[in-house]
């Protein structure tokens, strides 16, 4: 089972639609995915389809209330993976968790009920470097940095790398960057060109061949609660979500 963390502090870099559509992707794939929502705004889980109003169990019930995860998981509507949906009471689980022991730790125990059941494990973490977000890490085996080619995005980038080598230190030995993905890119954009140029030079293999482009339909499928691969799988964005899968599915069996 490989534990995945997509992570970005900065918003609007296209992190919940690559957890989303990489988690669609990976299953069409013949792989047994969980998409973890770990961002109390939710918007992996309504993206799957899921009505977080109607709700019985979230995350928050695993992480706060013990509940198992078995309990907690769901199929998105389009019956491609399963999800562990959030809601809105997730937002206030970093202050509940501030008091309970080894809080670090929470979710990677939570992950102990569904241990081998699934190929994939992907999170969508938080917008930010907080409690929940050094929880997704310790769980995890890699992190996937989405990133649009901007003027800022290398200066944030320093922060996450910086948070992942204290997790790896001090919480999670294991813990590597699984990649950097460009993402939202317009090749027509001389900055991002240079941007994306950058990258190359300080993270070398670490940065993805697949570019995921700006493009209008993974824009329009969150809001229709589908995956691009349901939506629009031949949109320039499917295309590009596939080829990610494949370059990932392929990078695991290079490791093993």
């Amino acid at each position: 089972m490989k534990i995945l963390s997509i992570s970005n502090q900065k918003g609007g870099v296209g992190k919940t639609t690559t957890a989303v559509n990489l988690a669609a992707s990976l299953s069409m794939k013949k792989q047994k995915v969980l998409l973890i929502d770990l961002d109390p705004q939710g918007n992996a889980s309504s993206g799957a389809g899921i009505e977080k109003s109607k709700l019985t169990h979230s995350i928050y019930d695993a992480l706060i209330e013990k509940l198992n995860m078995t309990n907690v998981i769901i199929s998105s509507k389009d019956n491609l993976f399963d999800i562990a949906p959030a809601n809105q009471a997730l937002a206030g689980a970093e202050v509940e968790m501030v008091n309970i022991k080894k809080r670090e730790y929470v979710l990677k125990s939570a992950l102990e009920d569904i241990k081998q059941k699934y190929d994939y494990v992907l999170i969508d973490c938080p917008p930010a470097l907080n409690l929940l977000t050094v929880n997704a890490l310790t769980a995890s085996q890699s992190v996937l940095i989405p990133m649009q080619c901007e003027y800022y995005a290398l200066e944030g980038l320093s922060d996450l790398v910086n948070t992942i080598k204290k997790v790896k230190k001090k919480l999670n030995p294991d813990i590597e960057i699984e990649g950097l993905l460009r993402t939202l890119f317009d090749k027509r954009n001389t900055l991002a060109k240079e941007v994306s140029d950058q990258l190359s030079v300080y993270f070398g293999s670490k940065v993805y061949e697949t570019v995921i482009p700006r493009n209008v339909r993974l824009a329009e499928a969150p809001s229709y609660g589908k995956s691009i691969m349901t939506y629009d799988k031949s949109s320039k964005g499917a295309k590009a979500y596939k080829q990610l899968a494949d370059e990932i599915i392929k990078g695991h069996k290079n490791e093993k």
